[in-house]
């Protein structure tokens, strides 16, 4: 989520508090002195870190630390409250409350992922409001993007309306929307052009745009590794537009989470999507709330809720449930089937930043989660003949050779693979029995299970 470093420095505040009989304005300005570092660190603002520090302070000198909570807790609760208010407070979705086909103008700097985000919206809209929608690039500078975005189209269901670089924009706009009005779609997400840096041409074509079409959402798609840059890009934008949103994209890159921080309070304009991934579903809306309890290693359980409910398959998690309960009868399928539910919720990582408490996992732990290498595990099964997945102990010499050749890996993988789960086995025997699970945790002491895809 790009927040990693931010998660382990706040993680490491709560540690030095752990043990103070309460909150003293000795070890408040210690952990206040820290909190702005760790602000810092993860570029967000000078400006946004004062005023930020400065509310801290005041809200944690007056705060009486309650029986049921301890300092570190204490200063951590007004954080997390003080993260959701500088980050918006309130989850702020998309709004189609107008005649169709709702126009929405998609802008930013070229680079920033504007054409895979029109796709990923596309998407959105098409499976979790059931919309029809409508695109369309206005991108002429660029014929890869237009040629993108039609092929983009086709995975997400989207209708697209065709445009050539030899077109003007403000024409391809006018003819896109006649034509969306026509086959009655129920939103029309319009691509711009965008260009390395902010130029006066481009503010101008862009601007042309949202006065012919008088979009009803106006987004700026930013790129979250930009850092400090994307909070003034951000900011030019929304001089010259009246932005109603941003989507921050790359997320899953390695950014320190300051513009996810800045760029709300810099423009006034509410952050509502966040894009991760090359894959059309790598799109999540943003809950400041939830955000400021991923920072803080609190987790993010309704997300995960969220995500199990539209992407786990029921039926086969019952099946697998079923025979985990039982210790018996969980194959490599099975294994299989496992792999490929944790990749549509994202990955291992992707679940692993959810889940409380990951902040203060060691990162040398963290570090041995390799999603990487879920696909060559799943790529060494899906070499595997059905019997061989079910009964695994028939692979020997000759069935391991011809695995490693099929799935492009070597026999040491493939051997890897079979311990793996071999212990994983032993695991769920283990959980079957009375007190398992108990005993279970108390025996990992903290160790990343031996399930986990590792590098």
């Amino acid at each position: 989520m790009g927040f990693e470093s931010l998660t382990g420095r706040f993680s490491a505040i709560v540690r030095n508090l752990q043990g103070r009989g309460r909150l003293t304005p000795e070890n408040i300005a210690d952990s206040l002195r820290d909190v702005r570092v760790a602000l810092l660190e993860a570029d967000v603002g000078l400006d946004v870190v004062k005023e930020f520090i400065d509310k801290l302070s005041v809200t944690a000198e007056g705060t009486a630390v309650t029986g049921s909570l301890t300092p570190g807790q204490a200063l951590i609760k007004i954080v997390r409250d003080q993260l959701t208010e500088l980050m918006g407070e309130e989850s702020s979705g998309l709004d189609l409350s107008a005649q169709a086909p709702v126009v929405i103008l998609v802008v930013g700097l070229q680079g920033a992922g504007k054409t895979t985000t029109v796709a990923k919206l596309s998407k959105w809209l098409v499976d979790k409001k059931k919309k029809k929608v409508g695109v369309v690039s206005c991108d002429t500078y660029r014929p890869a993007a237009i040629e993108q975005l039609r092929v983009l189209s086709s995975q997400v269901a989207a209708n697209y309306y065709p445009s050539t670089s030899a077109d003007l924009p403000i024409d391809i706009a006018r003819r896109a929307y006649e034509a969306s009005r026509r086959a009655h779609d129920d939103v029309l997400i319009v691509d711009t052009a965008g260009r390395l840096t902010v130029d006066a041409a481009m503010m101008a074509e862009i601007s042309g745009l949202h006065e012919a079409l008088s979009p009803h959402e106006t987004l700026f798609i930013v790129d979250s590794m930009m850092g400090q840059d994307a909070v003034m890009t951000a900011k030019s934008f929304n001089d010259a537009l009246p932005l109603t949103g941003i989507i921050l994209t790359k997320t899953d890159g390695d950014s320190r989470g300051g513009a996810a921080l800045s760029v709300r309070k810099v423009t006034g304009k509410p952050i509502k999507f966040l894009g991760s991934g090359e894959k059309m579903d790598g799109l999540e809306s943003f809950h400041p709330d939830r955000i400021a309890s991923r920072i803080l290693g609190m987790g993010d359980v309704l997300s995960l809720i969220e995500e199990a409910e539209e992407k786990v398959d029921k039926e086969k998690a019952a099946v697998v449930a079923k025979k985990i309960q039982s210790g018996s009868g969980f194959d490599l399928q099975d294994f299989r089937d496992q792999l490929d539910q944790m990749g549509k919720m994202g990955g291992v990582k992707a679940l692993l930043g959810k889940l409380p408490g990951m902040g203060s996992v060691d990162s040398a732990v963290q570090d041995q989660v390799n999603d990487g290498a879920m696909v060559k595990l799943a790529a060494i099964i899906d070499s595997m003949t059905a019997k061989e997945r079910q009964f695994p102990a028939l692979i020997k010499g000759s069935r391991k050779k011809r695995i490693a050749a099929g799935s492009g890996t070597l026999i040491p993988d493939v051997n890897r693979l079979l311990k793996q789960f071999d212990q994983m086995q032993k695991m769920m025997k283990k959980m079957s029995k009375k007190g398992g699970m108990k005993n279970l945790m108390r025996g990992m002491g903290g160790q990343v299970p031996p399930n986990f895809p590792r590098s």
